[in-house]
Formats: structure tokens, C-alpha cells, sequence
């Protein structure tokens, strides 16, 4: 019963029900829904990413990502919640956010049961039954489950420590190892003016 204004619209949603996937790659014969989604895919295999950024020079493979991307540098976040006024660059990170507010977690483990509020977050999750590990260090080969894990080991390499104190100055491989030290020094200085 979902309406739509154009008739392709509706051609597109009724393979949702169909299961058609007209669009196949002709490298490896994956199908698709959408002709975007096959293209975007023939991209993945080519390494081709059309769309640059005019102030920084990444390169993208959707107009999508560049324009959300252009949003890191003009600081726009135009997504914000109607609950806590707290605002996104992407709408889809919006909507996993609402769901700290609702508690919504329609994303559930099928070995475990465990709920989550976004598919990322199942994903790594289900990595800890699977011991999967995909992403593996350039510099030691050491493998992890996440990027962002990933990424942090990569600072034992490079030295890299992006996070600072505000109030002194020293520098953290991780966020929360900041977060660690401006609570104790918070409590420090809160002491101090106790005194």
C-alpha cells in the first residue's frame, strides 16, 4: 500500500518484495536492485572515485559521501534531535542516536541474543564469535575486528597521539585516555581549590 510520486520509485520498492535484482556486474555477476548500486560496485572493483573534494583533494566514489564529506570541513551539521537538540553530519547517524533516547536496539546477535541499536555495531559484536579479524596492520601484520581498533594500534607505530589536554597540553594515543586524564585532573584541581 506505500505510495510514490514517480512510477519508477515504485517499480524500484516493489523488488523489495520481488527479491529482483536486475543490475549484474559482468566481473563477478553480483546482482543489484538499482543501477546506482551496480555502478557504485563496479567502482569498488576499478578502484575509480569520480568525485573529488575542492579543499582537501579525497576522492570519493558516490556525490553522497563527497557532500557529507565537504560537511568535516564547513563544520554543517544539519541533522540535529528533537530530544536532546544535539546535532549530526549524516541523518543516518541521527537516527542510531534517537535510539539512545528510545532504546530501540532492532539489531540482535542470532547466537546470543544481544541487542543493538545500530548494524555496526552487531557486526563487531558477531566478531567476537567468530574470531574474524579483517583488518590487518601494514607495518606487523597484527590483525583486529574493527578499523578503529585498527587504527589505534597503528599509533604504536607512528607515534601519532591526535588527542590534547586543553588545559596542559599532553598529547593521548586515545580519546579516552584523555577523557582519563582531564577527569583526574579535574579532581586534582577541584582538591586544590578545596585546600
Amino acid at each position: 500500500g506505500k505510495c510514490f510520486v514517480q512510477i519508477s520509485h515504485l517499480v524500484r520498492h516493489e523488488r523489495s518484495h520481488t527479491g529482483e535484482k536486475p543490475y549484474s556486474c559482468a566481473e563477478c555477476g553480483k546482482c543489484f536492485v538499482r543501477k546506482s548500486h551496480l555502478v557504485r560496485h563496479e567502482r569498488s572493483l576499478t578502484g575509480e572515485k569520480p568525485f573529488s573534494c575542492a579543499e582537501c583533494g579525497k576522492c570519493f566514489v558516490q556525490i553522497s559521501h563527497l557532500v557529507i564529506h565537504k560537511r568535516s570541513h564547513t563544520g554543517e551539521k544539519p541533522f540535529s534531535c528533537a530530544e536532546c537538540g544535539k546535532c549530526f553530519i549524516q541523518k543516518s547517524v541521527l537516527v542510531i542516536h534517537e535510539r539512545s533516547h528510545t532504546g530501540e536496539k532492532p539489531y540482535s546477535c542470532i547466537d546470543c541474543g544481544k541487542c543493538f541499536a545500530s548494524k555496526e555495531g552487531l557486526i563487531l559484536h558477531e566478531r567476537s564469535h567468530t574470531g574474524e579479524k579483517p583488518y590487518s596492520c601494514a607495518e606487523c601484520g597484527k590483525c583486529f575486528g574493527s578499523k578503529s581498533n585498527l587504527i589505534k594500534h597503528e599509533r604504536t607505530h607512528t607515534g601519532e597521539k591526535p588527542y590534547s589536554c586543553s588545559e596542559c597540553g599532553k598529547c593521548f594515543v586515545q580519546l579516552s585516555h584523555l577523557v582519563r586524564h582531564q577527569t583526574s585532573h579535574s579532581h586534582w584541581c577541584e582538591a586544590l581549590f578545596m585546600c
